[in-house]
């Protein structure tokens, strides 16, 4: 009975042996890093692209590892950078699933974090091997104050990407934000270590020119995609080393695009949500290195990365940042909140063209398109129109202007669903669900990554046509029974080309 027993056993521990997927494993340099698996896709997490930027590094240019080196464990997210409290303003008719859905998502703060945080985490096809030399789909995850690449699962891009037949690989970082990667002042300009955030994601794209072949990646195929923040940076890495990629990615993709104790006392300047909204504390500022101009005089000079990309935002996009500003109520706070906040040097007739272009009348205000209601105070839509142009819709429409007459391959889009969300509509950063979500946007996205184009070969794909000067064709996104149609890109144009024209006066 009991050689039964035994004999059992082993069958169990046999077949259980059988049926477990193998561990996916990796070697970087003398360095094995063991990740996990679901058989569709592997997953390496956590693993450091740079050494770890403390005590004496700490206020430095990422430092490059030398060399990997023994066994690791990469089945886990390392811990995020050290963040900016988030606190959503109270308001009255935005609906709990909906604030929700804000701070734990779109502007999730995560924990733990540690200022040791300069990891990447890379997500392949499961048979990919070193001589796959699949296209890399580069994702700059969370923002300049907040974030973490753990709020977004690659996985469900890669399978897709087996789905359609143009399999990727996928990577994500942590660099630093707040002060620890943006802090400004002149003696950390004269010292070269302005712009930290950004030198990371330099860094970590030069980790991916040496490694991704390991992952069975290409490293001449890399295109770098962002949201929010992240395409921020995408368009700063555009507009770096005088527009020269360095080889280091061959296009990119910007979704909600605009151009622009030592954690205690971060936390007591202004946030995404504070009154300044967003004139924030930490942003990439001109450094005389890693951007020696105001990004739109780069732009304007040419010195941008001339690569194929695609752009767009959402039709709401400064709703969100509007909530902090329920206490501007009458049209002289207002003027007075346009000209402390963002344009300081502007003279009384600019503000009162700008009372013309953006009138108190609630129906031309945003949430767009949606009459007399969400107009929470008298001058709240308004606001949101504004921010919403001025940082988002005309910095990309004047990208688009200054690029493509050297650049034809350029794709443009608008996001206007979740129109009905209470508030906040078509909010800034909703169409990421449109990527991560299963939508048309990721199979435009894995497409671009894979072939430069966008589009599929079937005729019954919808068609996304260039963007060019004469057309302007947006492809935009719809709720309801038809989903994406052509729209022109010339709404609130004399606006938009008004506040174009007051930034580059006053820059944002």
């Amino acid at each position: 009975m009991r050689a039964q027993v035994v004999v059992v056993l082993i069958v169990h521990a046999i077949a259980d042996a059988i049926a477990a997927p193998a561990v996916p494993t990796v070697t970087l340099d003398s360095g094995t890093f063991i990740g996990t698996t679901d058989l569709v896709t592997d997953k390496f997490l956590g693993i450091p692209f740079a050494q770890p930027p403390v005590n004496d590094l700490r206020y430095r240019l990422p430092q490059p590892i030398l060399a990997y080196s023994g066994t690791h464990d990469a089945t886990s997210f390392g811990p995020a950078c050290p963040q900016q409290e988030v606190q959503l303003p109270i308001v009255q008719g935005l609906a709990a699933n909906v604030a929700d859905f804000l701070v734990n998502s779109i502007y999730g703060q995560i924990f733990p974090d540690s200022e040791d945080c300069l990891t990447l985490n890379v997500v392949k096809p499961a048979t990919a091997t070193p001589t796959s030399k699949l296209p890399v789909l580069w994702i700059f995850g969370g923002g300049f104050e907040l974030g973490d690449p753990s709020l977004y699962d690659g996985g469900l891009i890669v399978s897709r990407s087996i789905e359609l037949g143009n399999p990727v690989i996928y990577v994500s970082i942590n660099y630093r934000v707040t002060g620890f990667g943006f802090l400004a002042s002149q003696e950390v300009k004269d010292a070269g270590v302005g712009n930290l955030g950004l030198q990371d994601q330099r860094q970590a794209l030069r980790w991916v020119q040496k490694y991704i072949t390991q992952f069975g990646g290409d490293p001449s195929k890399v295109t770098i995609w962002g949201e929010s923040a992240g395409a921020i940076s995408v368009a700063l890495q555009m507009l770096s080393n005088g527009g020269n990629p360095e080889g280091l990615f061959r296009a990119a993709f910007m979704e909600s695009v605009p151009y622009a104790t030592l954690k205690s006392a971060i936390n007591q300047t202004p946030g995404i949500f504070a009154y300044q909204s967003l004139n924030l504390a930490w942003l990439p500022r001109t450094d005389g290195i890693f951007l020696t101009d105001n990004p739109q005089r780069l732009v304007q000079q040419g010195k941008v990365a001339n690569i194929p990309y695609i752009t767009g935002d959402c039709d709401d996009e400064g709703t969100l940042f509007s909530l902090s500003t329920l206490n501007v109520t009458t049209d002289t706070q207002l003027l007075n909140y346009v000209k402390t906040n963002f344009f300081p040097g502007v003279t009384e007739d600019d503000l009162a063209q700008f009372a013309e272009l953006y009138p108190a009348d609630i129906t031309q205000g945003s949430p767009f398109d949606t009459g007399i209601l969400n107009a929470i105070t008298p001058q709240f839509k308004r606001i949101a129109a504004f921010q919403g142009d001025g940082v988002f819709q005309a910095p990309r429409r004047w990208l688009l202007q200054n690029t493509l007459p050297t650049n034809p391959n350029v794709w443009a889009f608008l996001s206007k669903r979740l129109k009905a969300l209470p508030v906040v509509g078509s909010v800034h950063a909703s169409d990421i669900l449109n990527v991560y979500g299963g939508g048309e946007m990721e199979d435009y996205l894995i497409r671009f990554a894979a072939t430069l184009n966008p589009n599929s070969q079937s005729l019954l794909s919808f068609q996304w046509p260039k963007y060019d000067l004469k057309n302007r064709q947006l492809l935009t996104f719809l709720d309801g029974l038809i989903p994406l149609i052509i729209t022109t890109d010339t709404y609130r144009q004399e606006a938009m080309q008004f506040l174009t024209n007051v930034t580059l006066a006053n820059p944002i």
